[in-house]
């Protein structure tokens, strides 16, 4: 999990447009939105790594993906933000985000 959240940040830097693309016209600062949460996933999978900071990461992911939620909604109902994916795919994007939250939810010691 922790390799998936470190790439998927580093993407945000490699491919910025992209990502800044996706986001809806009422969210400011797309640059800044794009670098914190590409930060955001690289800082959280790291801390995945650490036991002393594990459950605080999985709390935070859970959040990020709630947080993200939106983006995905828009990228269904918006042609530019889909970026040509078909729209099988976007509208599949919106349950993977809950089985994402469930994976990190599943590492929580309960």
């Amino acid at each position: 999990m922790a390799t998936v959240y470190v790439v998927a940040g580093l993407m945000h830097f490699i491919k910025p447009g992209m990502y800044k693309q996706i986001l809806p016209a009422y969210l400011p600062g797309h640059k800044i939105l794009v670098t914190l949460s590409g930060l955001a996933e690289i800082i959280l999978g790291v801390a995945l790594c650490f036991a002393a900071t594990k459950d605080l990461a999985i709390y935070g992911i859970i959040g990020m993906l709630t947080f993200f939620l939106p983006v995905h909604f828009h990228m269904l109902f918006n042609e530019k933000a889909s970026m040509g994916l078909p729209r099988w795919m976007l509208i599949w994007r919106i349950p993977l985000q809950f089985a994402l939250m469930y994976w990190a939810y599943l590492y929580l010691p309960f």
